[in-house]
């Protein structure tokens, strides 16, 4: 790269302290920038990896069409929604924008029909992802019966444990606002990492998560919610409250973190693999408190394929995913507010843990949904 090319990633940072310390373009530069930042710096390593572009002054409309080809796909997988596709987009069209007013490039390539006509739209949505409030009854009652069976019956202790689990999840999704992307983990996402019990606030009835504005927000939790969520966490028992809601079973993923995570804490490699020879991974990161991976949206969809398998939900061929189960995420959406220091961390109580909460009844959901899900169902 000769001395008059301008990296992209010298650009991206001038442009976020720009509108970190105050644009006068218009308000609330600030936190745009902050919003701002997860997604360019992505882009701008996305670049790179796929396209060896590291300066500014190569960047074409078919970078960016390949770019907005790749939300697509995202989008198609159930990452992201199109509504989110299309914001990761124009993060990038207006910092490339800044580019030219800046005099840095004469013109924007993510500004051409070429480029942002391979972005999804909401109607490039299948009719089957979304739920009807007959599948989504039929499926809950299915998971909650499940989980009274287990509970009452002589199932074991890992047993019990799976069927809050799927309840929890299914339940989650279908009587709160909160997305998949929001609860499971998204690969390629490094903010993404999945909702903790840090995150839950049984006292308030809240859970905070990481919204589509790339801000935290705390998500209500309905008792339709918080009984089932409630009911799994005694059942699972946390050792500590930055555990996943819903951590991987993908035995290679948990071996991995528990790995790095003794490296971090001074074992050597002969002691760490001593260790393991005597428990599992799972048993490790129990012992040692090391929390394992969350699950991924698309573990998330293949559990939900499975579950619809055995409930014998009709979905014409093809599986309902995590997106579908809620309601119309763009109602749900106005009982949300942006997350303040203030909110407590969860610290579920003894009492909270030994008390068994009834049953809440099943509730048919009257409306449909938006939102992502995403590896496997060991993940």
């Amino acid at each position: 790269m000769s001395d008059a090319d301008v990296a992209v990633v010298d650009a991206v940072d001038a442009y976020l302290h720009r509108k970190a310390v105050g644009d006068p373009d218009g308000p609330g530069a600030g936190t745009y920038a902050s919003n701002a930042e997860s997604i360019l710096r992505r882009w701008a390593d996305w670049l790179e990896a796929e396209h060896g572009i590291r300066s500014l002054f190569a960047l074409e409309v078919a970078h960016m069409r390949a770019y907005a080809d790749e939300l697509r796909a995202r989008a198609d997988r159930g990452e992201y929604t199109a509504s989110t596709a299309g914001t990761y987009y124009a993060v990038v069209r207006a910092f490339l924008s800044w580019c030219v007013h800046g005099g840095i490039l004469e013109s924007n390539p993510a500004a051409t029909d070429e480029a942002e006509g391979a972005l999804p739209s909401a109607e490039d949505r299948p009719d089957s992802e979304y739920w009807t409030a007959d599948q989504r009854c039929r499926l809950e009652t299915y998971v909650r019966e499940n989980a009274v069976d287990a509970a009452t019956g002589t199932a074991s202790r890992d047993e019990r444990r799976n069927r809050l689990r799927e309840y929890a999840m299914v339940a989650l999704l279908a009587h709160s606002g909160v997305r998949g992307a929001e609860l499971f983990s998204v690969p390629d996402d490094e903010r993404r990492t999945g909702a903790t019990w840090e995150d839950v606030d049984f006292y308030t009835g809240t859970i905070r998560v990481l919204g589509k504005s790339q801000r935290l927000e705390d998500v209500p939790l309905p008792a339709p919610a918080r009984t089932p969520l409630r009911r799994y966490r005694v059942a699972l028992d946390p050792p500590s409250n930055d555990w996943p809601l819903f951590p991987t079973r993908h035995a290679p993923s948990i071996a991995r973190r528990v790995r790095e995570v003794l490296a971090e804490r001074g074992h050597d490699e002969a002691r760490i693999e001593s260790l393991l020879e005597d428990h599992t991974a799972s048993e490790l990161a129990r012992e040692r408190a090391i929390a394992p991976p969350a699950i991924t949206t698309e573990g998330a969809r293949s559990v939900l394929k499975r579950l619809c398998r055995e409930a014998d939900v009709d979905v014409d061929g093809d599986y309902l995913t995590p997106r579908g189960v809620r309601g119309d995420g763009d109602e749900r959406d106005g009982y949300r507010r942006e997350a303040t220091d203030a909110k407590p961390a969860l610290r579920a109580s003894v009492l909270e843990q030994a008390i068994a909460v009834p049953e809440d009844r099943p509730v048919v959901i009257d409306v449909d949904s938006s939102g992502p899900d995403e590896r496997s169902e060991d993940d």
